[in-house]
């Protein structure tokens, strides 16, 4: 069931599961943190290949994608002297084409939500786990 197309509805005011809801909104309400996520949706990148992409400096990346693994997001692999970061379990990036959240979506599942962010930034829903 969908709570939220578009920013229009209402979630249940369950306290536990509108905190990890608000937590997660609070998290990805930065540009860059979000722009990483989005980023990531399409693959695993290690540090430099972010900071080209984003075109910003080594430490405001790593700043960021310090913060998104604390929340448990991102998680990392190193291989020799690189770290390579990639969506957690909890995110599941969709290539084209992908039945499950459909083409060009992230889907992030926090408690007994589900949140859908269309890659573009246009759209976003919020649907019952």
């Amino acid at each position: 069931m969908t709570l939220i197309q578009a920013g229009i509805g209402d979630v249940s005011t369950d306290g536990g599961a509108l905190e990890r809801l608000t937590a997660l909104f609070r998290l990805l309400s930065d540009k860059t943190r979000l722009s990483i996520v989005v980023l990531l949706g399409g693959g695993e990148r290690n540090v430099t290949t972010l900071c080209q992409d984003l075109r910003l400096p080594q430490p405001t990346v790593s700043h960021h994608l310090g913060l998104l693994r604390e929340s448990g997001v991102v998680a990392n692999r190193r291989s020799g002297k690189q770290v390579f970061y990639h969506l957690s379990g909890h995110i599941e990036g969709h290539a084209e084409g992908a039945a499950t959240a459909g083409d060009g979506q992230l889907g992030i599942r926090t408690g007994p939500f589900f949140v859908r962010i269309d890659r573009t930034g246009e759209s976003f829903s919020i649907d019952e786990a």
